[in-house]
């Protein structure tokens, strides 16, 4: 596990390939000029930006712990690109787009992870769960997994429905030392019987620089105007807070883990 920075590299979509209409924020499979395809994530869509930040930082602090995401990449939308696109809906995304969007590599032939098909073994369970307690991800539900199975092996997607704090006006400090009380509906919640260990582990790792050199990646242009230092210090102090006060959302995992038992 590597202590450099994060590289994040930049694509231009050059192809408009098909929407993904399961969720709310319509994004979509695109052809960069790479030639690779990606699952791309709006600016100009639900949440806006916000959501961007959300899938960047979430997923770039779940790689740095060793979980496996997608590659996450800057993605180019020019102001003609969406020019010659007949549905009008995504006409008007694609054009509140312009600029730069986030896309993650797409993972041909992933299939959804059903967790009556497929049983993570303890540790990997209870990384998942700690992840998504510390990034307060509500998004990892029976109901919607946001998970795929590729090549065997268990790939997580879709983060930005985390760090829900910075959608309310209420303070951030307050919310970072809270309970994290949807983990009680996490779908590998009955599963994550190691969340102690991996709290040890995971709060060595997860060093103030090294969140620090994540939220970094946010760019200038996803942020409020002249705030950009301030809004990505208090993504920083919202983690570090957080991280420093794990046995909360710990303590809540476990006693919501018993509570199904």
């Amino acid at each position: 596990m590597s202590d450099t920075k994060p590289q994040l590299r930049t694509v231009q979509v050059v192809r408009y390939v098909t929407p993904l209409r399961e969720g709310g924020s319509l994004p979509a499979i695109a052809e960069a000029d790479d030639d690779f395809l990606y699952v791309l994530k709006f600016r100009g869509a639900g949440q806006g930006p916000k959501a961007l930040i959300a899938e960047l930082i979430a997923g770039e602090l779940a790689r740095a712990l060793g979980l496996r995401i997608p590659e996450i990449v800057f993605a180019g939308l020019s102001e003609a690109f969406g020019r010659t696109e007949p549905d009008e809906e995504i006409q008007d995304l694609l054009r509140a787009s312009e600029g730069l969007n986030l896309a993650l590599h797409y993972l041909s032939g992933a299939i959804t992870f059903d967790p009556l098909v497929t049983t993570p073994d303890a540790r990997l369970a209870s990384q998942i769960v700690w992840l998504d307690c510390l990034v307060t991800n509500v998004d990892r539900t029976a109901r919607n997994t946001n998970m795929l199975m590729w090549h065997k092996e268990l790939w997580l997607i879709d983060h930005g429905a985390s760090l829900y704090f910075h959608h309310s006006e209420q303070n951030w400090e307050e919310q970072a030392r809270r309970p994290f009380l949807p983990v009680k509906d996490h779908v590998l919640l009955p599963l994550a019987t190691e969340l102690g260990a991996v709290d040890a582990d995971f709060r060595s790792l997860l060093t103030k620089e090294r969140i620090q050199s994540i939220v970094s990646l946010v760019p200038d242009e996803w942020l409020p105007e002249g705030e950009a230092r301030q809004q990505r210090q208090v993504y920083v102090q919202f983690l570090t807070t957080r991280l420093a006060h794990s046995e909360v959302f710990v303590n809540e995992a476990e006693n919501a883990r018993k509570a199904l038992i």
